[in-house]
């Protein structure tokens, strides 16, 4: 087993604290952190090079909802136990519904922190983000309080959510060895190994979707001005 030393650990989150601070879009920081983790760990790099290739050989995600569909309705749970339903989020105006490998996933937390930056544009257009995990309520909550998100951050138990879009992927093997330093079952509450591909869908108040990002390599997010434009648009609509 490939495992992660302390030593190597502590560089990794060295590098998160760097990306995270330098001056750039949220790509740049993510590019900028895939190039350090390479360096530190380059047995995960290559994994995932070729889980994205299998990915993107199966056509993942390519099935989610698209522009013009209507968006599937969930009622999932946030880290206090209310249940928060897509409707009623609509309701108060359009929606981007932001999908996350969980906690512990630092490129989650960049993209996490970026996006509470632009909350206060997002708010003043009148929409909303709402953020699902396949972790449980505890660390939910935990990653809310870390990165002092303003907005609902749901429990996606067991990614019923996620596979209902054809988003929810079976890591393999290969990189369950390697993240073996992670307790994954106690996250998630089961030892399945699935997590979803991060994905964002801003909904209109129609309940249709406007605008979307799926890419199966977790390594790459929504831009921040595409999602604010997306966003904005849906608002004009309303």
């Amino acid at each position: 087993m490939t495992s992660l030393s302390p030593a190597d650990a502590e560089r990794l989150r060295s590098a998160f604290q760097r990306c995270r601070d330098m001056e750039g879009t949220l790509n740049e920081q993510l590019r900028a952190y895939a190039a350090a983790s390479r360096e530190v760990f380059p047995a995960y790099g290559e994994a995932v090079d070729r889980l994205v290739t299998r990915l993107n050989g199966n056509g993942g995600g390519e099935t989610a909802p698209h522009p013009g569909d209507a968006m599937p309705p969930f009622m999932l749970p946030d880290g206090e136990g209310r249940l928060v339903t897509l409707l009623t989020l609509l309701a108060q105006g359009p929606v981007a519904v932001m999908f996350f490998r969980g906690h512990w996933c630092p490129y989650c937390r960049l993209n996490l922190r970026a996006v509470v930056q632009a909350q206060d544009r997002i708010a003043a257009m009148g929409a909303q983000i709402v953020a699902i995990m396949p972790e449980t309520q505890e660390y939910t909550r935990q990653v809310k309080s870390d990165s002092g998100a303003p907005f609902p951050i749901l429990t996606d138990l067991d990614n019923g959510y996620a596979l209902s879009l054809n988003l929810a992927i079976w890591l393999g093997a290969e990189i369950q060895d390697l993240l073996s330093y992670q307790d994954m079952a106690k996250f998630h509450g089961n030892d399945g190994w699935m997590l979803p591909i991060p994905a964002v869908f801003v909904v209109g108040r129609d309940g249709l979707v406007k605008a979307r990002f799926v890419d199966p390599d977790f390594r790459k997010r929504m831009e921040i001005d595409d999602l604010l434009a997306a966003l904005e648009a849906a608002s004009r609509e309303q």
